[in-house]
């Protein structure tokens, strides 16, 4: 793996991280959403993360010469939808309330997105903090040359 791969990895977790972010944002934003544009109570959203695996030297060099390089890190694949079942709070006076005054609340729990959002912020740091270390290092190694 050459050193400015390094960056690639880290900045896919960067990414991979405020995607995350910006899932939570949406969930707790919508905690109170009992009709979306389709007409359904908001469902919880969730963010598939996936290894971007590194490969061996030969399986490397190749796909460098088709240009189909593989650089290891992490993407994410998809945002799914929570299938859990939907809250049920008795309001006979709010406008979806059903004919027993039941409304379905969205399946967002603020406890558990505000921990998300905090892994979230935390992993985000962390490659921060890796991707500067490695501009410090090529930063070093250009000064080694003078």
């Amino acid at each position: 793996m050459s050193f400015l791969n390094s960056f690639d990895i880290s900045t896919s977790g960067l990414t991979a991280q405020r995607l995350r972010l910006d899932i939570a944002s949406e969930n707790i934003a919508n905690s109170q959403t009992t009709r979306t544009e389709s007409g359904e109570t908001y469902r919880r959203k969730m963010v598939v993360l996936q290894e971007v695996p590194s490969t061996s030297f030969r399986t490397r060099f190749n796909s460098l010469l088709n240009r189909t390089a593989s650089k290891g890190g992490v993407k994410a694949t998809e945002i799914i939808e929570d299938q859990r079942d939907l809250n049920p709070v008795y309001n006979p006076d709010h406008p979806d309330a059903d004919e027993n005054g039941y409304v379905m609340m969205p399946n967002v729990d603020l406890v558990k997105e505000t921990t998300d959002a905090m892994s979230a912020t935390r992993s985000y740091e962390a490659n921060l903090t890796a991707f500067n270390a490695l501009k410090l290092m090529a930063q070093k190694a250009m000064e080694v040359g003078k």
